[in-house]
């Protein structure tokens, strides 16, 4: 029996990067096939019309730099615990969207996972701006993609009205914060939960399907 699982996060999202690799973590475990679909949040839609170090910013929304260093030293933490790299003093403030376009110009290949971790690693660990096209077609290439395609794709504004409808529906189900996965199109599960948790949330969600079919 397969599961299907869509996951509405954001790649700037330190929580969804988490909860990405804690679901890793339970699939292989996980005896059944499962399908993953990635599908756009942002966390914020504003423009941003200057990059700056994301600690910069949680420090102006957060009332001041030491309030901001408390939330995200232990954000660090919990990811350093599940074998992650979270820097936010390197990692740069961006609008997401193009990037969730090429998330989905991605999928077309069967790549979308790749570009996502591709996506977070870059912003978390390496400090790249992944909401300029330059950066993003390279990340692109670095996973096997054709990096001039994807700038191309990029300056064309295709897939445009796609990841704009994706982000609607994200409001229409009431989605307000990420992660989210919802199993076979129906159970939602909101945060970034231990593998063993999402083990259970599989078993029942297979007994729950059983009795249906």
């Amino acid at each position: 029996m397969g599961v299907d699982i869509e996951i509405y996060a954001d790649v700037v999202c330190p929580w969804c990067y988490i909860g990405k690799r804690r679901l890793e973590k339970a699939l292989a475990s996980y005896p059944h096939d499962v399908t993953i679909r990635y599908s756009p949040f942002q966390l914020d839609p504003s423009p941003v019309p200057r990059p700056e170090p994301t600690i910069e910013a949680l420090a102006r929304k957060f009332g001041g730099p030491e309030r901001a260093r408390q939330i995200t030293e232990h954000t660090a933490q919990t990811a350093a615990r599940d074998g992650l790299e979270i820097d936010f003093a390197k990692s740069l403030t961006a609008n997401t969207f193009d990037a969730h376009r090429l998330v989905r110009l991605a999928d077309r290949d069967g790549k979308s996972g790749e570009m996502v971790s591709a996506l977070y690693e870059a912003h978390f660990a390496d400090g790249v701006d992944v909401g300029s096209h330059a950066e993003l077609a390279r990340l692109a290439g670095s996973i096997g993609l054709d990096s001039s395609a994807a700038a191309a794709y990029l300056a064309s504004g295709e897939g445009t009205a796609e990841v704009r409808a994706a982000l609607a529906e994200a409001r229409t189900l009431g989605i307000t914060a990420v992660p989210m996965f919802i199993f076979a199109g129906k159970y939602g599960v909101s945060g970034a939960q231990e593998p063993a948790t999402l083990l259970e949330v599989l078993a029942e969600v297979e007994k729950r399907e059983a009795a249906v079919s």
